[in-house]
């Protein structure tokens, strides 16, 4: 299954949130996302069929291991692209705004390039 950018944003919900320690429900990345409750269900419900998340029968939310390293890798390229446009000079909120945006659609030899560039 090959995941849209909402499916990916999804799985960064969830890795977020999870590295708080506590379990995560879709009521919370509901409260998160600032989607409905309906629309987090569908997601999630589609996230499951595919393999990326288990929910337990106390509705908590696990990503598997497929899941998971999808979610480190937008993480991953979130935090490294915002932190490089901050360097840059974009202002903080500017740069949070735009490495969203750019994670879902920057190929890996371009971001493995600006990595290497901006030594983080």
């Amino acid at each position: 299954m090959h995941l849209q950018e909402s499916g990916q944003m999804y799985l960064e919900t969830i890795l977020v949130l999870s590295k708080s320690g506590k379990p995560v429900r879709s009521i919370d990345v509901s409260e998160y996302m600032g989607f409905s409750k309906p629309s987090v269900s569908r997601a999630i419900g589609l996230l499951k069929t595919g393999g990326y998340v288990t929910v337990s029968k106390e509705g908590y939310l696990t990503l598997t291991e497929e899941g998971s390293a999808v979610a480190e890798s937008i993480y991953e390229k979130h935090t490294l692209l915002t932190k490089f446009l901050v360097q840059l000079g974009v202002n903080e909120e500017t740069a949070v705004e735009d490495a969203c945006k750019i994670e879902h659609i920057i190929s890996e030899e371009s971001f493995e390039a600006i990595r290497k560039h901006a030594g983080l």
